[in-house]
């Protein structure tokens, strides 16, 4: 389909020949009546069918909304006209009276009728409120193609095959049917002698107009929205334009160009354009004033049949033989550029205006730029250049054309600019003080001028490039379909490249740290060294971006302000009446410009996204002034806290009784809970808080549970275990009182009371039981009195042997005073806020994979691969239940070696040095070293989900050897143990560390390069032994710095992207030769996805090499030749490029196609599964090692992770800690 490049479509749906047309004048709906008697209901925006009518017999050819109730109506042939309620979907009602087939409806604008127009030859207006005819109008002699209602004024035009366009008055007609009472004698002779009646003696609509032109039939006619002028289209091939006044009517001009029948045509809702569609394939555009061709847009093998306006947005509509295209004429996209506090932007008629943010005042106009490029296209970018006040403007006509303008210093009006200077090409934009780059995609030529617009170097974009932006100083950001190229002007080389599909604008933060890379759906969010932070997905197409001076992003999408933090955590901010391009945010007001080119200031309440900037930041101060002055309250928030573990802060937000008992008891909070289980006063809720009060060792609210619940057995256990005899005794008495013969004997028993248990028994007759009781303690009398009551003697009764009778012991410390005695959990960090024990906000920096221990949501490694999704990562185990920790955000329960009031205990007599290290250091190497291997278990499971050790046997042991010596002493004497420290010259015993054997440094020169052997020695099987040991040796390991923990980061991904890709090809070897066409296809896949992982050029060209080859041999040409193509670009050894070159040239010539059809798209954007070695699609589901950052399908959620074979996938962890500021 070609196209102009001017004209943009937005959406195209597929179905039979398209008859009928209506745009929704508020929703982005769009109904197409079918020529195979369907209607259908289409969300244009969304891309989606929302429903289908099926009730029509025959094409359906006229349809329309109305403009204010929930109705449609459709006409058919089946001579049918039916009203449609949107709402129920179902047709409310048929008006029938037309004789054929019926062409088109309208709704008038005000009253409630329908018009309609019919091979009948007759026009007819319906009431559909009491669904009445109220007028035929006769006169055409041919089928009435079209009528159509005037959008102010009581006229009607209409169209017919008799080669005629008739105006009629209706004037009458709304007289007679909105009069409240019949009108007098005078009016109707008044009217008769003002208005011609027709042949039927009809007076409420006549003919005003008969316009005569066309030399055959005319199929459509449309009035001007404003002017008094017609625009009709006919099989004549001819677009005619007619003006009318109060008396007469002429033919102004004929529009050609068309060479098959013109089908339809209508005028510009907003500008000075024709727009006109025809069976020669072809939409033209045409000036009104001008009377010539604009523009013109061809497909190659549809006739068009219809078109629509959208009555208030720049939106139209085609049908045609397969289905229905909704397009625009030109970019709405205002051209501007920021500069500090300033905007500089082009408005419609082509003005360049600044905009003052400090003033929130506009200038008048500072320059014109009507002769720039075509008047009805408008200009494409702005760059501006503070240095020398000067403008950079691109235009798309002719190929692209830009020009340099210097602004005057005044605004003096809309004078034409006297200093500029031209040039040709695609794209120009400001790269430094005085210099700014030039890309032309039809040579993929940038060039580099001077502002004398002289050139002073020129270099090839990178291969596929379609525009250029600034990326920073010196740098230019090169877009291409599928990646996005940080390139150096000043070196001329290539310095990151990302992967990004269809990236079309690009927002730079305001310190210029990081920017927003924007698609149709997605923002990418990147560093300045082009390395992935963050992504997210939109259904709905985002628009602009920009950046809030905290370093949150702000994007527009077609109706919602969005913001999204680094970390990937993003929500709504506004809604919008009208798409917006966001320029720039200030407190409260973000600044934006509509798509009339016009400033707008637009009020938002930033405090959710403050709030979640100040939790990922750990600034309590601000968190807890936001929640004293704010109303955030929901949903939304409170499970976004949960999420994070944050209980003890989502309990400040809710007020529902059953929400703040949850959340009192997930944060251990028993008074609240306590309160609230009064407020609901539910058994239930009554046990829950017995257990976890228990646990807490509150057994004064265990106490009150259990007698809420009448658990009496439970009560009388406690009072026994806290020693209160007191409350046990009633106890008893109670049981006495309830007649509960066993919880009578329970309390004697605890109580030792023998003489209640043997009245017990006698008074349920258990005499033998009794006198076992009395005998046994030593009781002579009552023995004797039980024989007498029984009647028996002491010869006549068999006793087993008997010891002594023992007493349930008693509480040696009776503690029902006082709860018992546990160690108080310390306040996490926002609770010593919210108590005042805080003084300032805790200055820590982002969210670290290897250095923070709290909730990792989006973590991101260096190669951008984003660690999991939030509702993934918010469903693992439970990372407080295995640690008994002393307070949130502890890692295990040592000491806290930064606080000078550390408890006195903190180092008893017979510690060793072992176990100072476990106490003085939270990395779990450090615990190892210490001896302590269960906590470091616990830690390493907190902080990656470590669930499988047994690989890690050989790293513990070798650290736990490593940190110490033994020196032989006498005979029958242990051997002396020295602790070897890392470093050795501290004093303070609070702060000696254990060594720790393997260091980064070793790990990098020494393991990593015999990876790397095996890679390129293809000693595959090692080579994953290799770099597995080294994932496990970064797992049990420390390091001495902050730019470490940054270099640790890149060898763990390094060391999962080899193991990886060196597993997927072990697996294609493994697979049978033999296997048939299924085993060839999985082979050939295999050997494509081994080109995935990230690995070294070098090492990337030998993987491309074998799938090439292999494809090549299988007559996988198509891929073959990509493979080929990426060692080319590669580079590399002149062995391996001659053979690519080879395999391009054969390929090539062999069709460039596959012989086997397989799951590999070399333009997508994927990870590779690290268990079933499978695609995993950007924007699907899926989950990862919490460690290497490994991604998996979701179906492997809760597995061991293949490339560790240690950690947890899809574990919830906190993120490994090698290295902590101060030790």
């Amino acid at each position: 389909m070609a196209s102009s490049p001017s004209m943009l479509t937005k959406f195209e749906s597929k179905s039979s020949r398209a008859k009928g047309i209506a745009f929704h004048p508020k929703r982005p709906w769009i109904l197409v009546s079918l020529h195979s008697s369907t209607i259908q209901l289409w969300d244009y925006r969304m891309g989606t069918l929302i429903d289908r009518f099926e009730e029509h017999d025959g094409p359906v050819r006229g349809i329309d909304f109305h403009p204010t109730q929930p109705l449609f109506v459709s006409g058919g042939d089946d001579y049918k006209i039916k009203v449609w309620s949107y709402q129920t979907r179902r047709c409310l009602f048929t008006l029938n009276g037309h004789l054929d087939y019926v062409r088109t409806v309208f709704f008038h604008h005000e009253l409630p009728w329908i018009l309609s127009a019919s091979d009948d030859q007759t026009i007819r207006i319906w009431n559909w409120q009491n669904r009445s005819l109220i007028c035929t109008m006769t006169g055409h002699n041919h089928y009435a193609m079209c009528a159509q209602f005037h959008p102010k004024e009581d006229l009607i035009v209409s169209a017919s095959l008799d080669q005629s366009v008739r105006v009629w008055d209706i004037s009458g007609l709304r007289k007679k049917h909105s009069a409240p009472t019949s009108m007098t004698f005078e009016d109707q002779m008044a009217r008769a002698n003002q208005q011609q009646a027709d042949m039927f003696g009809n007076t409420d609509a006549v003919v005003k107009f008969v316009l005569e032109g066309h030399d055959r039939g005319v199929n459509w006619v449309s009035f001007h929205p404003t002017l008094p002028l017609i625009v009709s289209a006919g099989d004549d091939r001819l677009i005619k334009l007619w003006r009318m006044s109060e008396t007469k009517a002429w033919e102004v001009d004929t529009c050609r160009g068309h060479f098959q029948n013109a089908s339809a045509c209508l005028f510009h809702p907003h500008q000075d354009l024709i727009l006109s569609v025809g069976e020669d394939k072809t939409v033209r555009v045409w000036d009104l004033n001008k009377r010539t061709s604009v523009q013109s847009f061809k497909r190659e093998n549809d006739r068009f049949w219809v078109v629509a306006a959208h009555p208030e947005i720049n939106l139209f509509a085609a049908g045609h033989d397969n289905g229905v295209m909704v397009f625009k004429l030109e970019r709405e996209r205002p051209a501007s550029s920021l500069y500090q506090n300033t905007l500089f932007y082009i408005t419609k008629d082509k003005h360049v205006r600044s905009y003052d943010f400090t003033k929130n005042a506009e200038s008048p106009s500072l320059l014109s730029l009507r002769k720039f490029g075509n008047s009805w296209v408008p200009p494409r970018t702005l760059s501006y250049n503070p240095a020398e006040r000067a403008i950079l403007v691109t235009s798309p006509v002719d190929s692209g054309t830009y020009e340099l303008i210097t602004l005057p210093k005044d605004a003096g009006g809309a004078a034409d600019p006297t200093d500029m200077k031209k040039g040709s090409g695609t794209s120009a934009v400001f790269v430094a003080r005085n210099r700014f780059a030039v890309f032309s995609t039809s040579t993929q030529n940038i060039e580099i001028k001077d502002l004398s617009n002289s050139m002073t170097k020129s270099f090839k974009a990178p291969t596929g490039t379609t525009d250029v932006v600034f990326g920073g100083t010196g740098c230019l950001l090169c877009l291409t379909p599928s990646n996005v190229v940080l390139y150096d002007i000043q070196q001329k080389k290539q310095l990151a490249e990302l992967s990004v599909t269809g990236v079309k604008y690009v927002s730079w933060s305001n310190d210029g740290m990081y920017a927003a890379l924007l698609s149709k759906h997605n923002v990418t969010i990147v560093n300045k060294q082009l390395e992935q932070v963050s992504t997210l997905h939109e259904t709905i197409r985002i628009k602009s971006a920009t950046w809030d001076d905290s370093g949150v992003l702000l994007y527009s999408t077609l109706n919602h302000i969005k913001y999204t933090l680094l970390n990937g955590d993003n929500g709504i901010v506004r809604t919008l009446d009208q798409t917006m391009y966001l320029v720039k945010v200030k407190a409260r007001s973000v600044y934006c410009l509509d798509r009339a080119a016009k400033p707008r200031v637009l009020t938002i309440d930033p405090t959710e996204y403050r709030f979640k900037l100040a939790l990922v930041k750990r600034n309590y101060d601000e968190m807890l002034q936001i929640i004293k002055t704010s109303s955030l309250v929901g949903q939304s928030i409170i499970s976004y806290l949960q999420k994070k573990g944050y209980p003890e802060i989502a309990l400040q937000f809710v007020q529902d009784p059953q929400t703040r008992f949850e959340l009192a008891i997930e944060c251990g909070n028993l008074e609240v809970a306590t309160e609230m289980a009064k407020q609901i006063d539910k058994p239930k809720i009554w046990t829950r808080l017995g257990s976890e009060a228990l646990v807490h060792g509150n057994h004064q609210i265990v106490e009150m549970t259990y007698q809420k619940l009448r658990n009496f057995d439970k009560l009388s256990f406690l009072y026994l275990c806290t020693g209160d005899e007191e409350k046990l005794t009633r106890m008893a008495k109670i049981a006495e009182h309830r007649g509960d013969f066993v919880s009578r004997f329970q309390n004697a028993l605890y109580l030792g009371d023998v003489e209640s248990r043997i009245q017990m028994f006698k008074e349920i007759d258990l005499y033998p039981l009794a006198y076992l009781t009395a005998k046994s303690h030593g009781m002579t009398e009552e023995c004797e009195t039980i024989l007498e009551m029984t009647g028996l003697t002491e010869d006549q009764i068999s006793m087993p042997d008997v010891g002594t009778g023992l007493n349930i012991p008693s509480a040696i410390a009776p503690t029902h005073k006082a709860n018992w005695p546990t160690k108080e959990a310390a306040h996490s960090s926002f609770e010593k806020a919210l108590l005042g024990e805080v003084g300032g906000p805790v200055d820590e920096t982002e969210p670290n994979l290897l250095e923070e221990d709290m909730p990792v949501v989006a973590a991101q490694d260096k190669n951008g691969l984003a660690a999991e999704d939030e509702e993934e990562a918010a469903e693992g185990w439970d990372m407080g239940d295995d640690i008994g920790l002393e307070a949130a955000g502890n890692d295990s329960d040592f000491v806290n070696v930064d606080n000078a009031d550390v408890p006195a205990d903190s180092t008893g007599p017979g510690s060793s040095e072992a176990d100072l290290w476990s106490r003085n250091s939270p990395l779990a190497a450090d615990h190892v070293a210490s001896g302590s291997f269960e906590t470091a278990m616990q830690l390493l499971n907190r902080q990656v989900g470590a669930v499988n050790f047994a690989p890690l046997k050989p790293r513990f042991l070798e650290v736990y050897q490593a940190s110490r010596t033994f020196l032989t002493a006498s005979a029958g004497v242990p051997a002396i143990i020295n602790y070897v420290r890392r470093n050795i010259d501290e004093t303070d015993s609070r702060k000696v560390l254990p060594l720790i054997p393997r260091d980064l440094e070793s790990l990098t020169t020494i393991d990593l390069q015999e990876g790397y052997t095996a890679m390129r020695t293809n000693k595959l099987e090692n080579g994953v032994t290799t770099f597995k040991e080294i994932l496990h040796s970064l797992l049990v390991n420390v390091v001495s710095s902050q730019s470490q923990v940054d270099d640790a980061k890149a060898l763990i991904t390094k060391a999962m992207e080899y193991t990886l890709a060196m597993s997927i090809e072990l697996e294609r070897r493994s697979l049978s030769t033999s296997g048939g066409e299924d085993s060839l296809k999985r082979q050939l896949e295999l050997s494509a996805y081994f080109t995935v992982p990230k690995l070294d050029v070098s090492h990337r060209q030998l993987a491309l090499m074998a799938a090439m080859r292999l494809a090549f041999t299988n007559k996988q040409f198509s891929s073959a030749l990509s493979f080929a193509n990426r060692v080319l670009a590669n580079g590399g050894a002149a062995k391996l490029v001659d053979q690519a070159k080879k395999t391009k040239t054969q390929a090539e010539r062999s069709g460039s196609t596959d012989a086997i059809d397989i799951e590999y798209d070399q333009f997508a954007d994927f990870d590779i599964c690290a268990a079933s070695f499978t695609p995993i699609y950007s924007g699907s589901q899926s989950v990862s090692c919490p460690f290497d950052g490994a991604k998996y399908q979701t179906q492997y959620k809760g597995q061991v992770c293949r490339m560790c074979e240690v950690c947890e996938i899809g574990a919830a962890a906190s993120g490994l800690r090698l290295w902590v500021q101060g030790l």
